[in-house]
């Protein structure tokens, strides 16, 4: 049997169309891709499920189902979070979501993946939908994660060259040799400000997408990287992020149900002589 975590959104309670509102539950299957999401979702509700949605994807390499065949959308904020959560993730290595819509216009035959995706006509346009769940994971099934590779480290002396081996391991594995060296640096930076201030375990992970090379490093402390530029001569500290903001395309953070995730890109066109 599945091992499924419920998790409750906040219940908020008033009339609509004479009716009680529920609360959104929450259901994560620990031994697939699938979240199921059932009962009514409101404004107050969005932003839980946002958090439940991006813990998964942070915990969990490759895409992540939201079957959202027992929820009732109550305002077009709630609708609105599919999209905002994918965008989040777009730029975190091996992470995406995908959604099991029953509402999706369906091809002829939705269980099979080689018909692609079905959008629905609703607001949840800019994420790819399937009618049934065997559609969306057969569509997941079809493109296997080969191409990631994801360490859990403590936060002790030791993590930051832990983390490079796994770099240099990737870049050699996926033919990126002009990206090891950035990579390295970025990734340094990123465990030493786990080590040094969140003091949490982590997981370090990374991908190639096309191109361009995806880390992360995920942590269990809420509080959030901040750049400000430049640090003056004076000041101790405090030119990591710029080393990151240096060697990467772009980076950022995003906040998760017990932590972070702090991500950066990186591309070869940067490196060229």
């Amino acid at each position: 049997m599945a091992d499924v975590e419920r998790q409750n959104a906040p219940t908020v309670t008033g009339a609509h169309n004479g009716a009680i509102m529920a609360s959104c539950l929450v259901e994560v299957d620990e031994s697939s891709a699938v979240v199921r999401l059932t009962g009514v979702l409101d404004a107050a509700g969005a932003e839980a499920v946002r958090g439940a949605l991006l813990t998964r994807l942070a915990d969990r390499p490759g895409p992540v189902v939201a079957d959202v065949t027992g929820l009732r959308f109550v305002e077009p904020a709630g609708r609105g979070i599919f999209a905002d959560i994918r965008r989040e993730v777009a730029d975190w290595p091996a992470a995406d979501l995908l959604l099991c819509d029953p509402t999706a216009a369906g091809p002829t035959q939705p269980d099979s993946a080689a018909a692609g995706p079905a959008h629905s006509d609703s607001a949840l346009d800019g994420v790819p939908a399937w009618p049934t769940l065997d559609g969306a994971l057969a569509a997941i099934a079809t493109t296997p994660l080969a191409a990631v590779l994801t360490a859990e480290l403590a936060p002790a002396v030791g993590a930051a060259r832990q983390a490079r081996d796994l770099v240099n391991t990737g870049c050699e594995r996926w033919g990126m040799p002009t990206l090891a060296d950035p990579a390295c640096i970025a990734i340094t930076e990123m465990v030493n400000n786990v080590v040094a201030h969140a003091q949490t375990p982590m997981t370090v992970r990374l991908a190639p997408q096309e191109t361009t090379l995806h880390l992360a490093v995920r942590d269990h402390s809420p509080r959030r990287p901040t750049f400000a530029g430049i640090s003056p001569p004076s000041r101790a500290g405090g030119r990591g992020l710029l080393l990151i903001d240096t060697v990467t395309r772009r980076w950022g953070s995003s906040a998760v149900g017990d932590g972070k995730v702090v991500w950066c890109v990186l591309h070869p066109d940067d490196e060229a002589l």
